[in-house]
């Protein structure tokens, strides 16, 4: 496989139409030590995907089923699109369905003869389907769910779906290094510092959506990873900014 850049180029090489035109310095080693640094990475960013996941999961059940009743989420008044709303009962009927081994799926449908509450039903869903869900949300509901990070709820919108596609790729072992991001976030006007189609903007959406204790852990073991790397990669590759780091804890 050929680490490509964002225009879809293969970084090591000089063109892509000879088969041995390598950069000069480009050796077997530097390959197999940017594969580790990258197999790395997506473990990094798949823990703290994860905080970010559970606490999605969190914010719309609790605002959604406070405001509309444990099964609100069932009626597609409470969401933008009824059709979409359709799609989201059925997918969410399928993994409950497929979801025989979970104690409390299998508990819910014994007790409660397979009515699910929006806290419970929303476990079983994908990070890719709960972007959805927020989404299909009517606007002041997202604004409400959101209020608390001070970032409008358009963006964040955006930034769900752009995580929920990065957390594929790193559940599928596939590369970031030198990635051009098919899913790019959106960001406003005073943040537009850098490409937000490379790995970086991945990174800083992340790290925006962090608690501040969770953030200061991610920046320390981030800089680490590039610190014990730094003669493998160039920074370029990821789209990494001068001062990146005063970028994610601003």
């Amino acid at each position: 496989m050929c680490f490509k850049n964002s225009a879809g180029l293969c970084i090591f090489k000089k063109s892509n139409y000879e088969i041995d035109s390598f950069q000069k310095g480009i050796t077997f080693r530097r390959i197999k030590m940017i594969y580790i640094f990258d197999q790395k990475l997506r473990s990094l960013l798949m823990n703290y995907l994860e905080y970010i996941e559970i606490e999605f999961r969190s914010r719309i059940a609790y605002y959604h089923s406070h405001k509309y009743g444990s099964l609100g989420y069932k009626e597609s008044a409470n969401f933008l699109s009824e059709s979409k709303h359709e799609i989201f009962l059925k997918q969410l009927q399928q993994q409950i369905d497929r979801s025989r081994s979970e104690l409390f799926v299998m508990h819910h449908k014994r007790k409660y003869k397979g009515e699910f509450p929006f806290w419970v039903a929303i476990e079983v869903i994908s990070f890719g389907e709960l972007s959805k869900v927020f989404r299909n949300l009517l606007k002041n509901d997202k604004k409400e769910i959101v209020k608390s990070y001070k970032i409008s709820s358009y963006y964040i919108e955006s930034w769900l779906h752009t995580l929920s596609y990065i957390r594929n790729v790193c559940a599928h072992y596939g590369r970031l290094y030198g990635k051009r991001l098919v899913i790019a976030p959106m960001l406003p006007g005073s943040e537009r510092s850098f490409n937000n189609k490379t790995v970086f903007a991945a990174i800083y959406i992340l790290s925006r959506l962090l608690h501040i204790e969770e953030l200061t852990n991610f920046i320390t073991s981030l800089n680490a990873l590039l610190e014990q790397y730094e003669t493998y990669i160039t920074y370029g590759d990821l789209g990494f900014p001068e001062k990146w780091e005063s970028l994610l804890l601003r």
